[in-house]
């Protein structure tokens, strides 16, 4: 969720025409946590998986929007840096969680 936050706070001023880009991101970033919060409260370990691999593929979307913001915007190079590191540490810890429940 800290991820989430940081994301929308910095990209909260993107102005016009990246309008729909921005609002994309936003989904996006709000989408990690909270499939991992749904999938936590469904009734069995199948359901759950299924969830935190949707959360991963947000992860992989924010990450390419946040790469494409970055290429057409240069000042956002170092936050879109940043948040790829943290984006790669939330997917592998989410990967891990599913094989584990997958057992």
């Amino acid at each position: 969720m800290v991820l989430t936050i940081d994301v929308v706070k910095k990209i909260k001023d993107v102005k016009s025409p990246l309008w729909g880009l921005r609002d994309q991101i936003v989904r996006s970033a709000i989408s990690i946590p909270s499939n991992i919060a749904e999938g936590s409260e469904r009734n069995s370990n199948k359901d759950f998986a299924r969830f935190l691999s949707i959360s991963k593929g947000s992860s992989a979307e924010l990450r390419t929007q946040l790469i494409i913001l970055a290429g057409i915007d240069e000042s956002y190079k170092p936050f879109q840096e940043k948040i790829d590191i943290e984006l790669e540490e939330i997917s592998n810890m989410t990967e891990g969680l599913i094989k584990k429940i997958s057992k």
